[in-house]
């Protein structure tokens, strides 16, 4: 049975619902500086080249804000006009009138499941409006209208798992819909039907047809009533969110997510889950999420009353080595015959942070192999080339005389950026996928030569700080690219589509926490090791529970024509790649490298089986045939052994260049001997 996340503790109104399961409970939200404050980073950052390696976007961002790159909101922020962006159960758009929202509507085709964005809603002022975001947290943000008198009109709220959206007025303005609400049979309650869906509304707005008039400082709410109950059973519960804050606490076995909604007055508010969240629940702890459900892109959402969600996944413990105990001799031999030629095998070190970092990571993993195998030659031979690399890299002025192998801070955009730009790093995109390669090989190296560490930490710091701060900087955003509330990354920087933000590679994401544990625990920074683990057990849940292991089950795959989904949006999921239409490429982007760490994607020998049947219909002699045999050889230990001989019997299998053939043959003769 594979590995899911658990919902351990939902809370509903004043009630605490625990599942049977002992876990950790949440720890407080992290206080000011938990991770990488600033006076940690302030004297590294000072050393580095300060300079914006691409001109950085437009930004509708209030001033003191850090930029919030790889958001479910980005789109709001950048660009030369506001994006669609989409804080599940609903869909949410700025218009130059106002704004739009809904529940978008779900169709699913062979290729791909979309919902795009709603305007079944549609709110308008009485002229033209420009939009500022103006606080953002951990699921919510908040943004300024403004008229063309530059007159604030007030500030509308939305936030990820809230059916809600709510609109304060900072000066008496009007707002006309396009379809008028009529007077619910509960006091003080709107409704309107629109598309067959039900929205109800609430609050301080005098309403007259479609016009509503508000005065400074009054409140109108709007939300979507779920499949299974009506505006006059949810009114009372629909306060609005005024910001939402997360919290994570890890045990030996569970990562535990908590985000408390807050509201005026402490009153409950509409909380909605997805499935991750939602699955485990059982009798009664589902009965009370009782309120309806809505289908969205990931699957069927429930409703709740209440002002906390939390739930845990089953941790993954970062590895940066294979066990190679148990294995025969004579595997071991052809291991060592192997790792030989690896080693010496002539490579150029790309120059920027992707195909770099990756060949840094093979580097890393060669060295582990020969240390653990007692090769000395080899290990040395490994260890100089990656530690003169590291050097390159960790030289903190570097990019002041050269132009590679060196990174520098962008002042404007708050971020550290490496000079040589790949797939958009320039402007945010994939840092997480590009940095954990480098900080995996950075950790191994200060495993193997402990006294690397003092060399090579305040440069893979800030790497680390890029992705990871947490507790307010003034440097970096906190978590860049990680959402608590999806538990899992995002990897655009600035979001220019109208689908919402994306991920593509969830296997590079856990590869990422994996690299980012292991840095955490070689320089004993304790609260990064807890948050690293946190954010790996997240990924690694969500990885299969919306790429590779969904529940096929679930309505919203009727009609879906694969047993993977290869690149998520906020809108739509997609059997595509950036880079390839070849099934092997869709598979094989959700396994890249393959870590030490990569047991979170074993468990369910059928699925694997049925994943493989398509990724590798045409064998495995293709681009990540590598790591599709590795994959196969998870089934358990008579598979590895089938996979070992099928990659003995095969010198020409292509080999990713964060692999090698000698870690393709440890990685299955580990699993073989397991």
């Amino acid at each position: 049975m594979r590995a899911r996340p658990v919902v351990t503790t939902v809370l509903i109104g004043a009630i605490l619902i625990t599942a049977s399961a002992c876990t950790a409970q949440p720890s407080a939200a992290p206080a000011g500086g938990t991770v990488f404050p600033d006076e940690a980073v302030s004297d590294a950052i000072a050393q580095l080249p300060q300079e914006s390696v691409a001109p950085v976007t437009a930004m509708r961002l209030a001033e003191g804000l850090i930029p919030p790159t790889n958001r479910w909101f980005s789109g709001l922020v950048f660009g030369d006009a506001p994006q669609p962006v989409f804080p599940l159960p609903l869909a949410f758009s700025l218009t130059g009138a106002g704004f739009d929202f809904g529940v978008p509507t779900v169709q699913s085709g062979a290729d791909t499941i979309a919902a795009g964005p709603s305007t079944d809603v549609s709110a308008a002022f009485p002229t033209a409006v420009t939009t500022t975001v103006v606080a953002y947290d951990d699921a919510s943000v908040t943004i300024e209208l403004t008229d063309a008198a530059d007159t604030a009109l007030g500030t509308v709220i939305v936030a990820e798992g809230s059916p809600l959206v709510s609109f304060t007025a900072e000066a008496a303005t009007t707002i006309t819909l396009t379809t008028p609400p009529v007077p619910a049979s509960e006091d003080g309650v709107f409704r309107t039907t629109i598309a067959e869906r039900e929205y109800g509304m609430v609050g301080d707005a005098s309403v007259d047809g479609s016009r509503l008039t508000l005065q400074d400082g009054d409140t109108v709410t709007w939300f979507a009533v779920p499949d299974g109950s009506t505006a006059d059973e949810l009114g009372s519960s629909a306060n609005p969110v005024t910001g939402v804050t997360a919290a994570s606490a890890i045990s030996s076995s569970e990562a535990t997510t908590s985000l408390a909604y807050a509201t005026e007055g402490s009153d409950d508010t509409l909380l909605a889950l997805l499935p991750h969240q939602y699955d485990a629940l059982a009798a009664p702890d589902a009965d009370a999420c009782d309120l309806g459900t809505y289908e969205s892109v990931y699957g069927t959402m429930h409703l709740c009353a209440g002002r906390e969600l939390a739930w845990s996944a089953p941790t993954v413990d970062p590895a940066g080595a294979l066990p190679l105990d148990g294995v025969s001799d004579s595997t071991l031999e052809s291991i060592r015959a192997q790792l030989a030629l690896d080693v010496d095998a002539p490579e150029e070190l790309p120059d920027d942070t992707y195909f770099g970092g990756k060949a840094l990571y093979r580097l890393a993993n060669l060295l582990k192999i020969a240390t653990e195998l007692g090769e000395d030659q080899a290990a040395e031979t490994a260890r100089a080339r990656l530690v003169d690399a590291l050097s390159d890299w960790t030289t903190a002025d570097r990019c002041e005389t050269e132009s590679t192998r060196c990174f520098v801070y962008d002042p404007e955009a708050k971020g550290i950026v490496g000079k040589v730009a790949s797939f958009g790093s320039d402007e945010f995109n994939d840092h997480h996928f590009h940095y954990g390669y480098l900080l995996y090989a950075a950790a191994i190296a200060v495993q193997d030569d402990p006294s690397l560490q003092q060399r090579l930490q305040p440069v893979m710091d800030l790497v680390a700080a890029d992705l990871s701060t947490d507790g307010g900087s003034s440097f970096f955003p906190d978590q860049r690219a990680f959402d608590a509330y999806a538990g899992h990354s995002w990897a655009s920087g600035y979001v220019p589509f109208r689908d919402g933000n994306n991920q593509e590679s969830s296997s590079e994401a856990v590869a990422a926490w994996n690299g980012l544990a292991l840095w955490a625990e070689v320089t004993g920074n304790d609260p990064l090791a807890a948050e690293a683990r946190w954010m790996l057990a997240n990924e690694a849940a969500t990885a299969q529970a919306y790429w590779v292991g969904f529940d096929q089950e679930q309505s919203v795959y009727d009609g879906y024509d694969h047993s993977i989904v290869a690149l998520n949006w906020g809108s739509k999921r997609d059997y595509s790649t950036w880079f390839s239409a070849e099934p092997a490429a869709k598979l094989g982007i959700q396994l890249i490298p393959m870590s030490p760490a990569s047991a979170y994607l074993s468990g369910d020998s059928d699925r694997i089986t049925e994943n493989l049947a398509e990724g590798a219909s045409q064998g495995y002699d293709v681009q990540f045939g590598d790591y599709m045999l590795m994959y196969a050889g998870l089934r358990g230990s008579d598979a590895a052994a089938d996979a070992l001989t099928q990659a003995q019997a095969d010198p020409a299998l292509p080999i990713d260049d964060a692999n090698s053939r000698a870690y393709l043959l440890a990685f299955l003769a580990s699993e073989a001997a397991r």
